[in-house]
């Protein structure tokens, strides 16, 4: 059984895809970002980032537990798990790596640096035209990077891979980064429609919470503990905004 610490965020939903597509057992332990649980004593044990998603694997290597947190650890070890979603060749192998990196390292944070000053920081007031431009300029161009690669495959490493799974749930929210991927990024547009009509993208979590989170409004409160979070290190707290559904705390 693994429990995955969830928030709706498209962080943990990437390892949602991937336990749904690898048939494991989980089971969801619901972690309200927006109320400061991933701050608390017990969750830190399990991701010092203080940060979701997070996973338990009580079925570990030779049978001991394993908590693993960062979705693109998870996905390595989900795919090394099961020998799934990794391609067998070790040049195609690889290429599926570097790409699932390219994700975690480029196109993910700054998706999330481009939602953040393009609409929540917007709607508390927060206008930076510097920060705005600046990352909606390079969210682009690695839209651009990601276009170029899909013009000639279906998958972004030939074969489905944890390289889609980790950059769908973000190119799937892309209005919400300031990006048009149908006007801009046809290639990019068509295989987030074709890994979208995989069954394992159209699992929700049934929980009444589910629905609330989903629509992403924010009390001032919320604000504060998704953005500017408490620091936990005994160092002074950094007075600046981190990104939302988009990295901060997910």
């Amino acid at each position: 059984m693994i429990d995955l610490y969830y928030y709706t965020s498209p962080n943990v939903r990437k390892v949602l895809i991937a336990l749904e597509e690898l048939e494991l057992e989980y089971q969801i332990r619901w972690t309200d970002i927006s109320g400061g649980e991933q701050f608390s004593p017990e969750y830190l044990q399990i991701n010092p980032n203080g940060k979701v998603p997070a996973i338990v694997d009580h079925d570990g290597p030779d049978g001991r537990p394993l908590a693993l947190f960062e979705s693109g650890a998870i996905l390595l070890y989900l795919a090394e798990k099961t020998g799934k979603l990794l391609p067998a060749d070790p040049i195609e192998r690889w290429d599926a790596v570097a790409w699932t990196v390219w994700q975690v390292a480029n196109h993910g944070p700054i998706a999330g640096q481009s939602t953040h000053f393009h609409k929540y920081a917007p709607a508390m007031g927060i206008n930076d035209e510097y920060a705005t431009g600046r990352y909606l300029n390079e969210i682009r161009r690695l839209y651009g990077v990601l276009d170029t690669r899909l013009a000639d495959r279906d998958y972004i490493a030939g074969e489905f891979s944890i390289a889609d799974v980790a950059t769908y749930p973000w190119t799937r929210v892309a209005k919400g980064q300031g990006v048009d991927i149908e006007g801009e990024f046809p290639h990019v547009a068509a295989w987030t429609q074709r890994v979208g009509e995989r069954p394992s993208t159209k699992v929700r979590v049934s929980d009444p919470r589910e629905a609330k989170a989903s629509k992403n409004e924010y009390t001032a409160e919320q604000f504060q503990t998704l953005f500017r979070p408490p620091d936990t290190t005994g160092n002074p707290t950094i007075d600046s905004p981190e990104p939302a559904v988009a990295g901060g705390n997910q």
